[in-house]
């Protein structure tokens, strides 16, 4: 027979639980959940209807490995607030996927991402012609972030240039200027020393920079 004041109680427990686990983890909305958080989430949820489900069984065994799961969330989210390299191999980087008006094919292969989703993500946004878009990049969460040709004219998107003390090879590609010229207009500035810059980014000929532990 079942004991249902003990599945009511194992109910509120497991619920006030998880409701902790994902302040301690952090808030994030939903459409900024990336891919380890969501399996994270789906574990959770599974473990938790399990402990319900068998409520003659220990609690302990069921709790034990959804504190786990917390730690290691933890542990990855201190990780990659500290690495930019450990970062990118856990959430996996953005990706243009419409640069100046014209579609990378190849970065829509590579992440198997086809022109149905493309479209329907547009449509999304009230965007109805590809043609009207300047850049649009493919967020780690799924999301599609995208530059409208008539709000801002080539050139006016703001592009990172140094994340973490390291110079984005790419970003600079993406305005046609390289690794020397950089060099040389943060020297002009003052900043000798990439690896001391946290943030550095280019928008209309302007250069906002951020220093690592700056105080204010």
């Amino acid at each position: 027979m079942l004991d249902y004041s003990m599945i009511i109680l194992r109910t509120i427990f497991l619920y006030a639980l998880i409701l902790a686990v994902f302040r301690i983890m952090g808030k994030k909305e939903l459409g900024q959940l990336s891919m380890i958080d969501f399996v994270v989430t789906i574990m959770l949820a599974e473990m938790a209807v399990l402990a319900i489900e068998n409520p003659s069984s220990p609690l302990l065994p069921n709790v034990l490995p959804m504190l786990v799961l917390m730690c290691i969330q933890i542990t990855l989210g201190f990780l990659t607030l500290k690495s930019k390299k450990f970062r990118d191999l856990v959430d996996g980087k953005p990706t243009i996927i419409i640069n100046k008006g014209k579609i990378d094919e190849e970065a829509m292969k590579k992440h198997r991402y086809n022109f149905d989703d493309l479209l329907l993500q547009l449509r999304g946004k009230d965007i109805r012609n590809i043609t009207d878009v300047e850049f649009a990049v493919l967020e780690t969460t799924g999301e599609l972030s995208v530059l409208k040709k008539e709000k801002k004219k080539t050139g006016n998107l703001t592009v990172p240039l140094i994340l973490d003390g390291i110079i984005q090879e790419s970003s600079l590609e993406s305005i046609n200027q390289t690794n020397f010229w950089l060099r040389q207009q943060l020297r002009k500035r003052g900043y000798t020393e990439i690896q001391k810059i946290s943030f550095c980014s280019y928008e209309n000929g302007q250069f906002y920079i951020d220093l690592k532990d700056e105080k204010k």
